[in-house]
This record gives C-alpha cells, structure tokens and sequence, in this order.
C-alpha cells in the first residue's frame, strides 16, 4: 500500500533525530561563528567560516528558532561578520587566502554576510567600496556581456551556470533602461542553447544539468522573467528522480527547489513519489554524528570545488578552500540544504510543517 504524503514527511521529521545537537556542537562561543564539521573543530586546523556561520542563520531563520537566540549571542555572531569585512574593498573574507581568488565564494561571501547581519539585527562597519560594485571588465557593454558569456564553458552546468549567475549582481546595480540590453544578451545566449526537449541547460548527467538550470533559473527569478519550457524540466526532473544516483545533498535539494520556482500544481500522486524518493535520498546521507554529509559517504573538505566530482573536469576551477578534513560526517552546508528540502516538500503538498524539536542549550 502506498503511504500517504503526510506519513512520507512525517518520516522525513524523524531524520532530524538528532540534528540540533550536532547543530549546537558547531557553534564556537569565542568567534560568534560556526564550524563547517565536527573534524573542523576538532582538528584545530579550521576556524569558523562564513558560508558555514551564514547556514546555521538559515537553518535556525526557517525553523522559526533565530528569534530565540540571546541579544548577546545575536551580537556575538554580527561581530564574526564584521571582523571578516576588509576595510578597503568592504568585501568580506575568511582566513584561507585562496577565497580571495574564487570569484564566487567573494560574492557568496558578501551575499551572505550583509544577509545574515540583517536578519541579527546588526550591519556591516564598512561599505562596499565603488571599486568593487564598478564591475569586471566584462560589463562595460553589452557585447563584451555578450562575449563573456559565450566565453563560459558548460562541460559542466552546475559549475558554468553558477559562472554565469555570478553575473546577475553587476545587472541589478543598472538602472532598468541600462540593464535591458544586457538581458537582452543573456536571454538570447540562454534561448539558444537550452535544450528543447529537456528544458535543461549545459552538459553533464541529468542531475549535474538539473543542478545548473537550477542555478540559471536563479537569473531568470532576480529579474521576474518567466522559466521557458517548464513542462520539459518537469519531465527531466521525474526522470532523474526515479533514474539517476543522488550522489550529494544538492542533487537532493536542486530539483525540489526548481519545482517549488516553477509554480506548477504538482499532481498529488507525483507529489507522493517525489517525496519519497526525496525522503529515500536523504536517508543515505545522514550520519552517525546527528548531521547530513554533502556527498555519499562522507563530506567534501573543499565545498568551493565541489560541484565538480572526482570523475568530472571543468576548466580553470578555482583552487580548493578546505573547510574539513572530509569525513563520514555531517557538514553545514548538507544541514542548511535538509532543513530546506523539509520546508519545500511541505510548501509543495500544501502543508504547514511541525516545529522540529530543539533541545539544545544553543537557542535557550
């Protein structure tokens, strides 16, 4: 007998046994900060990061328990920030020298930061400099826009349309009689080299390119401009839940976040599949420890690098930026993305989740 939607999530709230703890366990009282693992911690080698501190606010922001957190703790965790912010550029950077070279951990990190302030109560010291939002070379008119576009490959999708979404930022600071002829570029560029019968973009195996529409599709919702070709997605979506291995969190979490953008009406019964496959996914990802690792089997020690797998090649990726010493063990960047697959497979049977229990001493 097939279970029913409500039973499948109910299941799904049961993967968390335990998750809170491991939440807590991340935390450093020094910093106001968050580990990426437990190895991160332990290890004495890492020190807390952005992205990391920034989906621990995610994760306490959507299971309504941010608001709990002390004025103290709260003013904690903006100092983290605000000592992360660089006084010339305003950028905001962790330890590792190497993040200054990823053009999209730079701009993951001031997205973050400036977002996760707000939500504490807190603001930058520093405002970003004119330098910085001046833009790359490419946007100083919409044929260079045009050529660097063309310029990125998309051997992988994940890893070329996230390049290609790193270029939103610069659009939005255009007023709108400015930026019409660069989305003009973009859309054309992207019209032509969407795939018909899939709706997806780039190469790869179906998750890799359900992951990189993912991505764009994030360009298209900044600028409220309709998803072309939606029932396509839909189908390559179905496809790649019932045949292609989720081998990492994203590859979880990806599909069920383009559903929840594509505002379709889900028929119950694909709903009910897809939550259970879903449910069946994050079941192998979770460890021992209370947390969910990003990959099968273990975390990645370099999240910046890892959309792109061992089997896989991309060109000129960045130089990794260990976060952990990649082990069977959760990590923050699985932990944000669980806790959103939750709130979306809920939103998308029309329910209202069940606050999950928090017992730890972190939100007292």
């Amino acid at each position: 007998m097939n279970r029913s939607i409500e039973n499948i999530l109910k299941e799904m709230d049961g993967v968390f046994e335990g998750f809170f703890t491991w939440l807590e366990g991340q935390y450093d009282e020094t910093t106001g900060g968050f580990f990426y693992a437990r190895s991160s911690k332990e290890s004495g080698t890492f020190t807390p990061d952005i992205e990391s501190t920034s989906q621990a606010v995610n994760i306490m922001e959507r299971c309504g328990i941010l608001e709990k957190l002390s004025p103290e703790r709260k003013e904690r965790m903006v100092r983290f920030y605000q000592a992360k912010q660089d006084p010339t550029s305003g950028n905001f950077y962790d330890e590792d020298p190497n993040m200054r070279l990823d053009d999209v951990m730079v701009g993951r990190g001031i997205g973050y930061s400036l977002h996760s302030m707000a939500k504490l109560g807190g603001a930058p010291l520093y405002p970003l400099s004119k330098e910085r939002q001046a833009s790359p070379e490419y946007m100083k008119s919409p044929k260079a826009y045009g050529e660097w576009l063309r310029s990125i490959s998309l051997a992988n999708s994940w890893r070329g349309c996230d390049r290609l979404c790193n270029s939103a930022p610069y659009l939005g600071q255009l007023t709108k009689e400015e930026r019409e002829p660069f989305l003009k570029e973009a859309l054309g560029y992207f019209d032509s080299i969407q795939d018909s019968h899939t709706g997806l973009w780039g190469e790869g195996d179906w998750y890799v390119r359900i992951s990189g529409t993912f991505k764009l599709h994030t360009f298209y919702n900044r600028f409220q401009i309709p998803l072309p070709r939606v029932r396509e997605m839909y189908q390559s979506i179905q496809y790649s839940l019932r045949n292609d291995d989720a081998k990492d969190m994203c590859y979880i979490r990806n599909p069920i976040n383009l559903l929840s953008s594509m505002k379709l009406k889900v028929p119950a019964e694909d709903m009910r599949e897809i939550t259970e496959i879903t449910l069946a996914n994050m079941i192998r990802l979770k460890q021992s420890d209370g947390g969910f690792s990003r990959e099968l089997g273990h975390s990645p020690i370099a999240p910046n690098v890892a959309q792109v797998k061992a089997e896989e090649f991309y060109p000129d990726m960045p130089i990794a930026v260990p976060l952990g010493l990649g082990l069977a063990e959760g990590d923050m960047n699985a932990g944000t993305q669980a806790i959103l697959i939750r709130w979306l497979c809920h939103e998308l049977a029309g329910l209202k989740p069940k606050p999950l229990p928090v017992l730890t001493r972190l939100f007292e």
